[in-house]
């Protein structure tokens, strides 16, 4: 690991404050936290900012959970991100999606039109920096413009996620 978690003994009250944008008092400790969030909690301000825009992401995003989870998970697969993929696998079972639905999303590949939809622009944004005409169009007959828009910023965030986690050594808790 690069950047280890930030020990018990340096977390204080600014770090406390700025997983506090995502977790619940009783979470706000390193192992309440787990180690990717213990990790960024290195940078109190940079945490605060991001995770305030995960907790959209995440909690409020007009997005619905069983596609958010498609996406995030193409996207671990595509980036390689080893803590992505499996935190999101456990979150992504509870949003609904069948084991072999979730290998699948790793691969790009899915049944219905719209899940078809959503993955094709996970590879579009990952790949190229924007949807196409023709998968937004396949969107824009089941999600409403905020709900492409939220896509769109899901991808990023996670993306984003991925590069850092990747870069820190952040590594699924289970395979340690």
């Amino acid at each position: 690991m690069r950047l280890p978690p930030l020990p018990e003994d340096e977390w204080d009250d600014e770090t406390r404050a700025a997983l506090a944008v995502l977790l619940p008092e009783r979470r706000l400790n390193p192992r309440g936290a787990g180690d990717a969030l213990a990790t960024l909690a290195r940078y109190p301000a940079l945490t605060r900012a991001f995770l305030t825009f995960s907790r959209h992401v995440m909690l409020d995003s007009t997005l619905p959970p069983r596609l958010r989870e498609l996406a995030i998970l193409r996207v671990a697969r595509r980036r390689g991100c080893a803590y992505e993929w499996s935190h999101h696998v456990r979150l992504a079972a509870k949003a609904g999606l069948a084991p072999d639905e979730i290998e699948d999303a790793g691969r790009g590949e899915a049944a219905g039109a719209l899940e078809k939809a959503v993955l094709a622009a996970v590879d579009e944004l990952d790949g190229d920096s924007a949807v196409s005409e023709g998968t937004w169009a396949a969107l824009g007959g089941h999600l409403d413009e905020r709900q492409r828009m939220d896509l769109v910023f899901t991808v990023g965030a996670y993306c984003l996620m991925a590069m850092a986690f990747n870069t820190f050594g952040v590594e699924p808790e289970n395979e340690r």
